[in-house]
């Protein structure tokens, strides 16, 4: 009788056992948030846009207000998500260079839209609706420059594993660029917004622009190809220089 009674309680704990395994499984299922999500509030009491870009384990997040693009602030890094958390580390915030290189988990929560994050006091909050799932955009991903060409026509190779870096963000329909240090926390410019890649041509409708918000409004197209998976991009910058960039992916 005792040996039966301690066989069923070892049956009933492992049951258990299996049962909590499942649950736990299912209630940390990871979650697939690649593309584009926007997001509206208010910043020193004027509309603002928080356009949230998120590909391949690297997110950023840009903030503006709605009326004429004024660049407010952006942040961003590498992320990992389930059905109830977001977990970042920020490479870059150009409001608060001590939080680079910080970890931070934020409570997520699907939505019919698309999801919502806060955290624990509430300071945090924003509900996101979905803008694109990383289609159709041929260069959707995260890119770091790589290199340019110089004047003899050559290519000068540029190290992306140092700590100064320029990366590209793209979902399907949406882009950013910053440029950072995740070593001093320095954040130097960003800009971006929607583009479209067809026939050769990468064109940028730019909608933000740290560093000159008269650029707001501008459209650029460019050459682009890919050549054994990077990204060769040329034209004329919003300065009207001419570029030849070389961006690999991250």
């Amino acid at each position: 009788m005792k040996r039966y009674t301690l066989l069923a309680m070892v049956c009933i704990a492992l049951a258990a056992a299996i049962s909590f395994s499942f649950t736990s499984a299912d209630s940390y299922r990871k979650l697939d948030l690649s593309g584009a999500w926007s997001s509206t509030g208010t910043v020193s009491g004027k509309a603002a846009k928080h356009m949230l870009v998120m590909t391949d384990g690297y997110f950023s997040m840009a903030t503006y207000a709605e009326a004429d693009g004024s660049f407010i602030t952006t942040l961003g890094g590498s992320y990992s998500a389930t059905d109830n958390s977001l977990s970042v580390t920020l490479e870059f915030n150009s409001s608060d260079a001590s939080s680079v290189g910080q970890p931070t988990t934020l409570n997520l929560k699907e939505t019919k839209e698309g999801f919502t994050v806060s955290n624990s006091d509430g300071s945090i909050y924003y509900a996101f609706t979905n803008v694109d799932k990383g289609k159709p955009g041929a260069l959707a991903g995260p890119w770091l420059m790589s290199g340019r060409k110089a004047d003899d026509g050559s290519i000068a190779n540029r190290d992306t594993s140092g700590p100064r870096k320029t990366m590209k963000i793209l979902s399907g329909t949406r882009f950013q660029w910053i440029a950072y240090n995740t070593s001093t926390g320095e954040f130097f410019g960003t800009g971006g917004g929607n583009y479209t890649t067809k026939g050769g041509k990468y064109t940028e409708n730019i909608e933000f622009f740290s560093r000159d918000n008269s650029r707001v409004g501008a459209a650029l197209q460019f050459d682009y190809s890919l050549k054994n998976g990077a990204w060769h991009h040329s034209g004329l910058s919003s300065k009207g220089d001419p570029i030849y960039e070389v961006w690999s992916k991250r």
